[in-house]
């Protein structure tokens, strides 16, 4: 078995039978383009629901520099709300991935921030979040051997020194068939 998914991607493919594509009574429009190189790409989103008139759009630039490890993303939504990434990937050590996430909404002058941690390796697929707003630490674990999927998810305030969130999940994947359950 190679790297295992992550926590949130597990039973993503079960799931997404009954949400991805269904959007009864909501029109949607994707664009997204690339250059020549790979190295930039925009995607432009847009929305409406039929029944309410509301309609929702956003446009996202990302810039690939490869032979760093390191990619820029922007999204700016209808919300104005301007979300920024910056992530390094597979340069401190192989297979862990560092990102920067913000939100600001110039309007409010409200601001948020997350560091992200991911280190995959075979067998194994771990996450490490800190939410600045909380603060609050997410954190997960997956590992995988022979088809079997065994993983642990937490989230721990650090304000009220609680932990906020518990989870674990048990699975078994072998060519088409697939298996999890969530505790």
């Amino acid at each position: 078995m190679a790297v295992p998914p992550s926590y949130s991607d597990l039973g993503k493919s079960a799931k997404d039978i009954f949400s991805k594509g269904y959007g009864f009574g909501v029109v949607k429009l994707d664009l997204k383009t690339k250059s020549q190189s790979g190295v930039m790409e925009f995607n432009t989103s847009g929305s409406s629901n039929t029944d309410t008139g509301k309609a929702a759009g956003s446009l996202e630039t990302k810039y690939k520099m490869k032979e760093l490890g390191l990619s820029f993303n922007q999204k700016w939504n209808t919300d104005n709300t301007l979300a920024t990434e910056v992530t390094v990937e597979d340069q401190l050590t192989q297979g862990l991935k560092v990102a920067l996430e913000t939100s600001f909404v110039p309007n409010t002058g409200k601001k948020s921030g997350k560091l992200k941690t991911a280190y995959k390796r075979d067998f194994v697929n771990l996450g490490c979040d800190v939410d600045f707003e909380g603060p609050i630490i997410h954190a997960a674990a997956v590992l995988g051997y022979e088809g079997w999927i065994a993983g642990y998810q937490m989230a721990f305030d650090t304000a009220k020194s609680k932990l906020a969130q518990n989870n674990f999940a048990l699975g078994y994947k072998a060519g088409d068939f697939q298996l999890h359950t969530n505790v």
